[in-house]
C-alpha cells in the first residue's frame, strides 16, 4: 500500500508531557531545497524525561539527553541552557526506521524559574 504515511498524527502534547527541555544551540533555519530563509533552528536536549512508555519485550528506554530541533516561523535569540517550551508545535515522524522527528513550532518560550 501507498501513501500510508499521510494518516499517521504523531501527538506532540502527549511526548512532550513530562519532559524538559535545555537549548543547546541556535542556527538559521533553511528550506532543504531552495536554501531559502525560513526562520530559527532550535537545537535542545532532552534534560528531563518523565513520560510513561508502553515497553515490549522487556526493554525499558527513556528518550533523555536525546537531542531535538525546533523549527520556529521566525526569528528568534534564545540564550544556550535556558529551559524552553515549543509554542503549537507540529511533529512528523520519519525515516527508515520511523524513529527520527521533524518538529515546527510557531514561538519558542522561555520558562522563568521561580528559584530565588
Amino acid at each position: 500500500m501507498k501513501g500510508l504515511n499521510q494518516f499517521i498524527k504523531f501527538d506532540w502534547n502527549a511526548f512532550a508531557e513530562g519532559k524538559t527541555f535545555i537549548v543547546t544551540s541556535i542556527s538559521e533555519y533553511v528550506d532543504f531545497d531552495t536554501k531559502a530563509h525560513l526562520g530559527t533552528k532550535v537545537d535542545c536536549v532532552i534534560a528531563t524525561d518523565n513520560t510513561v512508555y508502553k515497553f515490549k519485550d522487556g526493554e525499558e528506554f527513556t528518550n533523555r539527553f536525546e537531542k531535538i530541533s525546533f523549527k520556529v516561523s521566525k526569528d528568534i535569540n534564545i540564550p544556550i541552557e535556558t529551559r524552553v517550551v515549543p509554542k503549537n508545535a507540529v511533529a512528523t515522524i520519519y525515516g527508515e526506521y520511523r524513529n527520527q522527528l521533524s518538529v515546527k513550532c510557531d514561538d519558542i518560550v522561555p520558562v522563568i524559574s521561580k528559584e530565588k
